[in-house]
């Protein structure tokens, strides 16, 4: 059962074809049933502000990696070969170990950044909620991995220091207009969005003393409730334009899939420019904010890749912890791989069994035909003492070919039992 992922990060490609390479949840259970119809029984999508992912899985052979390219390529307008050199591959313990880094925060742009593992458990549920007609796409192997994962990204972060002093994408982002302003005291922030990254920034931002904070949402609703619970106040989508000269700082992160700050809409609102600095911080993936809006005076955007320096300031007093983190990460691989491996030998130990069950009982009629005197309670007790014999001599064929799968010698000791117990005529099934 051959395991894979296909996918482009923050590491691969410019944050101009990760925001087109991004899915939205709504076309998830779509790219699903596509991949399901590529060839892969099993498939997990993952999509974040740095990365995009196809976690693939199949009964045998190939599990839809040239499907998984061939999607991703689409989404960007290029053929496969062209966008290949964007993606990475990474197939079996490799790609086990990639997810186990990427759910434990070691492969993000700032190491140890807590959204990771929600976004991880929500991508999870969304292809586990996903239905197609050809069957569930999530089973056993993407089931297994995905859990052992989030099993292992709370470890890294329950028995490691490496989420102490978290900065997250929203944090880093605070940052950097510290750098701006120097205090963030009494400067006015206006929010774009009401999701998770928004409650985040807000978060940080009146934490450092920003004492006016507004939040627009295209529900106005959910702007209003993040806004009362975080001290803020809300104004509706429509009145951004008349928030903007008030504010010294601008966060966006909308789910939007185009720019909903275009320098037309800026201008309408600043025709002469801001006259004080003003700080934009675009950190959604697709970007709020046309990259024009950064060429007029007084202005400076910034976008999820100018968050790199904030990152080596945050590797630099975490390097300590990431030994111990990659050691539970190696610790998880090999768990699940010991169970993984396990799964070749399984039609293996079913047919010795079968075949084991099958010469008992024909013994054991052959002896009962003969031996037709016994009462149905003596008869009873030697089919009990068959059955316990039998299970007997074959447990420690069985617990050897477990352990053999689990330390990479599973195809040989398979071909031996075969051999061994002539099992090369029976059906791998059973």
């Amino acid at each position: 059962m051959p395991v894979a992922v296909v996918g482009a990060s923050h590491r691969t490609a410019p944050i101009e074809l990760r925001e087109r390479f991004a899915y939205g949840r709504a076309e998830l259970p779509r790219a699903l049933a596509e991949l399901s119809d590529g060839g892969a029984a099993e498939a997990v999508v993952l999509s974040t502000c740095n990365r995009t992912e196809v976690y693939l899985a199949s009964g045998d052979g190939d599990p839809g990696i040239e499907q998984a390219v061939a999607a991703l390529a689409e989404r960007i307008g290029q053929d496969p070969a062209e966008a290949s050199r964007f993606l990475y591959v990474h197939r079996d313990r490799q790609a086990v170990e990639h997810l186990f880094r990427v759910a434990s925060g070691l492969d993000s742009m700032i190491p140890g950044e807590p959204q990771i593992q929600g976004q991880v458990r929500e991508a999870y549920a969304a292809a586990r909620e996903a239905a197609h007609a050809s069957g569930p796409v999530v089973g056993p192997a993407l089931n297994r991995l995905f859990q052992s994962a989030l099993g292992v990204g709370g470890r890294v972060r329950s028995e490691t220091g490496l989420g102490i002093g978290a900065a997250s994408v929203s944090t880093a982002a605070v940052e950097l207009a510290k750098k701006i302003f120097g205090s963030l005291r009494g400067r006015r922030a206006l929010v774009l969005g009401a999701g998770e990254m928004s409650e985040v920034t807000l978060e940080c931002l009146r934490s450092e003393g920003v004492d006016t904070a507004i939040v627009a949402n295209r529900t106005w609703e959910r702007a209003r409730e993040l806004a009362e619970r975080l001290g803020g106040s809300a104004i509706r989508w429509e009145n951004v334009a008349e928030a903007l000269p008030q504010v010294d700082i601008v966060v966006c992160s909308t789910a939007a899939p185009h720019p909903v700050l275009t320098l037309k809409r800026f201008r309408e609102a600043l025709p002469q420019g801001p006259r004080r600095p003003l700080c934009i911080l675009d950190i959604a993936i697709p970007r709020d904010v046309e990259p024009a809006v950064g060429d007029v005076r007084n202005v400076f955007l910034y976008n999820v890749d100018d968050l790199q320096q904030i990152v080596e300031d945050v590797l630099g007093r975490r390097r300590s912890e990431l030994p111990r983190a990659e050691g539970i990460v190696k610790e998880g691989v090999e768990d699940y791989w010991a169970w993984y491996a396990s799964l070749a030998v399984v039609p293996t130990i079913r047919a010795l069994r079968d075949h084991g069950e099958r010469l008992r009982q024909a013994e054991v009629e052959r002896a009962l035909r003969q031996l037709s005197h016994l009462s149905a309670d003596d008869q009873q007790a030697i089919d009990a003492l068959t059955k316990a014999l039998t299970n007997k001599l074959l447990h420690a064929p069985t617990v050897r070919l477990r352990e053999a799968a689990g330390n990479g010698r599973g195809t040989a000791a398979i071909d031996t039992a075969r051999y061994l117990f002539h099992l090369e005529d029976e059906s791998s099934d059973g």
